[in-house]
This record gives structure tokens, sequence and C-alpha cells, in this order.
């Protein structure tokens, strides 16, 4: 497999995509982002109030991650970005941008081709049970743990013809992070 661009470890909250996405970034040398940094004031205001943020809370959200991603492509920089991207949809957005947003982000450079990133999706799974004892043991997080169970109604597990894989958080860290760096040789 030709060397994608960026990582994207995906999964819902507390399947441990910042720790994997911080390792791998670490052991490849790339640059790390956990796309929780990015989220706007407003949505993480919601979060903390318990209420699921809808597709317009995201799209602008995710229009800037993919925004970041580019210049730092663009700049030979590869990048592992940890974001739960639950929806196909929303992983379309970072590979592609706004011009496959269902919700417009902004209409600037209308005319202009759009520019992809090579992302290869790492889809880190696991039951509902394990990730929920996970969710209660973390402190200090703006997502709570009661919110699992809409992160789990809305998730489209990547499927063909995303270029992904998929690790179970079963799995110690150490064979995680082996198992990614088996698909990228």
């Amino acid at each position: 497999m030709a060397a994608p661009g960026a990582l994207l470890v995906m999964g819902v909250s507390g399947s441990g995509k910042s720790t994997v996405g911080a390792l791998l970034a670490s052991e490849l040398g790339w640059k790390f982002y956990d796309a929780d940094d990015y989220h706007p004031e407003e949505n993480r205001m919601k979060m903390g109030k318990g209420i699921p943020l809808k597709d317009q809370d995201r799209i602008p959200w995710l229009c800037n991650l993919h925004d970041i991603l580019l210049r730092d492509i663009a700049s030979g920089q590869h990048v592992v970005l940890a974001c739960s991207a639950l929806k196909k949809a929303y992983r379309d957005v970072l590979i592609r941008g706004k011009e496959c947003a269902p919700l417009q982000c902004d209409e600037t450079g209308k005319d202009k081709q759009p520019a992809e990133v090579k992302l290869l999706v790492v889809h880190l799974s696991g039951s509902f049970e394990v990730i929920s004892r996970r969710l209660l043991k973390r402190k200090g997080h703006f997502m709570p743990p009661e919110l699992l169970q809409s992160q789990f109604d809305t998730l489209e597990p990547p499927s063909a013809p995303e270029n992904f894989i998929q690790i179970s958080v079963d799995k110690n860290l150490s064979e995680i992070i082996a198992t990614v760096m088996e698909t990228l040789k």
C-alpha cells in the first residue's frame, strides 16, 4: 500500500483515539492532532450539557480539520488525526473538504477542483460495555458518558471502498500500534 498522507484514528468516545493517535504519531515521526482540541466552544458546551451534536455543529469543525490536514500534507508533513468521524459523510469531509459536505462550510473557491487528503482510516472498535467502562473511569473530559449510546447509534463503521483497517480495543496498545505499523509497510 502506498503511504497515506494522513492516518485518521476514529471511533466512539472512549475507544482510545487520542492515546493511540499520539503513540502512532510519535512512532512514525508524524504530526499529531486531536480533533477535540478544535471543537468550537459552542460544541463543547452542548456536549458538556449532554446534548448530542448535529451535523450542522460538526460540518464546519470537520471542514476546518480537512484544511489543517491539507495544509500540513502540502508542506510535506504526514499527520495522525484522532477524530470520532462516526459517519461516512464525516470521513468524506475530512478527505474532500467542503465540496462533499451536506451543509457547505463556506462558498469561497467553488470553481476550484477539490483537494483530497490520502487517508488511511484506523477504526478502533469495541462493545458498548467495554467502552462504557472506560468512559466511567475517565475524568475531566467534556464528553459525558451519557452520550455514548448516541455515538453508537450514529456510528457507520468504515467499509469498502474506504481505505481502512479495523482494530479491536480489546487488544493492548502495543498490539494496536504494531497492527497499524504493519499495515503501513
